[in-house]
């Protein structure tokens, strides 16, 4: 019974808390009541209360130090807070800046050297010889291929051949994409293409113009996007051997075995003018961004410049035999090939080659009776100091310039077989293009039976290097 009691007064306490906590105050003199009292508040304290204090604690934290810090204080933190801010902002913006500024310090650097014609890119140390199953051979003519062009955005090969024929091709997967059919002698006024053999070729650097020249003294202007037939200038008196346009723009030079270089408008569809100056048949053409373009003059053995605007010309000696090939490396040097087995390293300030490789494919022949390998074509990555070239000795040869463009070295050889009648290098240098046939593009000298007829796109691998710029 007794416990039963003490219960109920504990539950009665606790419903009449305020009861008794008056009581207790009021009777100050009983021990027993202030235990009773003790013990319900106990009994009746739970967690949710401690978590209400906890709060309450911090809030009177936060409004301490809010008392504590005056409004001159804050504006002063506030101040410092934008200030610093401020300068993170203006650090970032000046270290952009400068890295912007010295990007267009180096571009401009380089688009001055490369008008001056002193742009060297030393990369050819960095190049590495090709696998020869990285090499792919592309094959649709029936004859010798006699050159090609590669598009500014490297998407397509152009390729002609001796069999009359234009084949577009795709660079990356290797698939034909078009054809202009070659015709028969005879049909020149119902065939729309060439009807003998195609000896050179030139694209536009915007690519919208393809220009095609033949054995007929034609010159054959080409839509490169659809490979339709657009214009036709007559005029030479003899084969067409090399045709170049000027960089940026729309002007076309042309060369023929008539000793004449011509100049034509391709967007007026009209003839300019025609320079003279050549004792014998004009082998090669090149043309860069200036208005001049540079020849090579087969058996009178000499390199000319034609200065356009000056109406004037600079003349080259150097090679033994005929020059039949040349290619502009910058706006003042160049490369040229002949048939005694030389390469040629040139500037337009010195008459005589600043350097040359005599016998640079070797020779062939009897003890006693060797003849060198017949440089047929070379190429040169535009302001670089790598440099390439092709014969009938059953490889490719890639050449590193020196500094200053003094002295040719050896880099490495790529097996191809037959005559390497041209070359081109892509624009970014990633890879190098070979049109090969079993006969020279000028003539039936000697027939290679077992080469094949077609292009060699060889991929140009670089170490991860920085390249150099040399003035």
């Amino acid at each position: 019974m007794s416990s039963f009691f003490i219960k109920k007064r504990v539950l009665s306490a606790a419903v009449n808390k305020g009861d008794l906590k008056r009581k207790s105050n009021a009777d100050d003199g009983k021990g027993r009541s202030k235990k009773f009292s003790k013990r319900a508040d106990e009994e009746i304290s739970s967690d949710s209360e401690n978590e209400r204090t906890e709060p309450s604690r911090k809030q009177q934290d936060n409004e301490d130090d809010e008392i504590e810090e005056t409004p001159q204080e804050k504006k002063l933190r506030l101040a410092k807070l934008y200030l610093d801010q401020l300068r993170d902002e203006e650090d970032k913006k000046a270290e952009e800046e400068s890295f912007e500024a010295d990007l267009i310090a180096g571009r401009l650097q380089d688009d001055l050297l490369e008008q001056k014609g002193k742009l060297q890119r030393m990369i050819a140390k960095d190049l590495i010889a090709p696998d020869p199953e990285e090499v792919r051979l592309l094959r649709g003519h029936k004859l010798s291929v006699t050159c090609l062009v590669i598009t500014p955005d490297e998407k397509y090969i152009f390729s002609a051949s001796k069999d009359c024929s234009i084949i577009k091709w795709e660079a990356e997967s290797g698939k034909k994409v078009h054809k202009i059919a070659g015709g028969r002698k005879g049909t020149e006024e119902r065939h729309v293409g060439h009807t003998a053999h195609v000896l050179c070729m030139a694209i536009s650097s915007d690519g919208k113009y393809l220009a095609s020249g033949d054995m007929n003294k034609l010159v054959m202007i080409w839509d490169p996007v659809t490979c339709k037939h657009l214009y036709k200038f007559v005029g030479h008196r003899g084969a067409v051997s090399g045709l170049a346009f000027r960089r940026g723009t729309h002007t076309l030079y042309s060369a023929s075995h008539d000793r004449s270089i011509k100049v034509w408008s391709v967007d007026e569809n009209a003839y300019v003018e025609t320079l003279f100056g050549h004792q014998d048949m004009i082998t090669g053409l090149d043309c860069l961004s200036r208005e001049r373009c540079v020849t090579a003059g087969g058996r009178d053995r000499t390199v000319r410049v034609w200065k356009i605007a000056e109406e004037s010309q600079l003349v080259f000696h150097g090679h033994e035999g005929s020059i039949d090939c040349v290619q502009l490396i910058n706006e003042e040097h160049m490369v040229t090939g002949g048939d005694d087995g030389s390469i040629s390293i040139w500037t337009v300030n010195k008459k005589k080659p600043v350097s040359t490789v005599k016998k640079a494919h070797g020779s062939h022949g009897n003890t006693g009776l060797e003849q060198p390998y017949w440089v047929s074509s070379v190429a040169a990555l535009h302001n670089s100091d790598t440099v390439a070239s092709g014969s009938h000795n059953s490889s490719l040869q890639l050449w590193k310039c020196g500094q200053g463009f003094r002295g040719l070295e050896p880099l490495f050889s790529i097996p191809v077989t037959g005559f390497v009648n041209s070359l081109k290098f892509s624009n970014s240098g990633k890879f190098l293009v070979a049109g090969v046939g079993q006969e020279h593009r000028l003539g039936r000298w000697w027939r290679i039976k077992e080469a094949k007829n077609g292009l060699y796109i060889i991929p140009l691998k670089r170490q991860a290097k920085e390249q150099e710029v040399v003035q």
